[in-house]
């Protein structure tokens, strides 16, 4: 590939600059912690890497011949963000451990990308930029996926540690109730830009 600097730096922008990743990473890192928010952390960078793949298999393409597919997906993928964005609102007290107070889990992670807009923008950009057709577009494409998978971890990251060092300011609990909320909508809203540009 020959665009390797190119490929990591649209890794970087697409993973860092704010989305529904990384608000749910943030908030999971505000009320539970790094270390109990590994698996959805470690759920998205899989989840997206696995979308790569697919996409450069063929889904894509399966994607454009059925455009009813697509609104399938807008549907479930509506569907699933309301309902992480309700568990994010209720997230309990960053002070307990109970099991009614469990982060996002790392399915939960690694299903939320088949569903995220932006997700799938991101990876059918990334294969059509940086991929060319010919006896290497496989390897092409395994690269592509493993650069997003290393770049991804750090990127996203970076929000679980700020959402964690915001955990003491949270112990408030109007203030965690507030910020809970706020994540939660914050989530909601990110999605509705990028579901305008793909109507258009």
């Amino acid at each position: 590939m020959e665009n390797l600097t190119a490929i990591i730096l649209f890794a970087i922008s697409s993973t860092l600059t704010p989305g529904p990743n990384n608000i749910m990473v943030m908030a999971s890192g505000a009320n539970h912690g790094i270390t109990r928010s590994l698996p959805l952390l470690a759920g998205i960078c899989f989840g997206f890497s696995s979308m790569l793949l697919l996409t450069g298999l063929g889904l894509g393409q399966i994607l454009h011949l059925i455009p009813e597919l697509h609104l399938i997906i807008k549907i479930i993928g509506i569907s699933y963000l309301l309902y992480l964005a309700w568990l994010i609102a209720r997230s309990g007290d960053v002070t307990t451990s109970s099991d009614s107070n469990e982060p996002l889990s790392f399915i939960k992670g690694a299903l939320f990308q088949l569903t995220n807009a932006k997700s799938w923008i991101v990876s059918t950009g990334a294969v059509a930029a940086f991929t060319t057709a010919g006896a290497t577009f496989y390897n092409q494409n395994a690269i592509l996926a493993l650069i997003f998978f290393t770049i991804s971890f750090p990127c996203v990251g970076a929000w679980l540690f700020f959402g964690s060092s915001l955990r003491k300011a949270l112990k408030n609990p109007s203030r965690r109730r507030l910020f809970n909320y706020t994540m939660a909508c914050l989530l909601v809203i990110s999605v509705i830009p990028v579901n305008t540009m793909i109507q258009h």
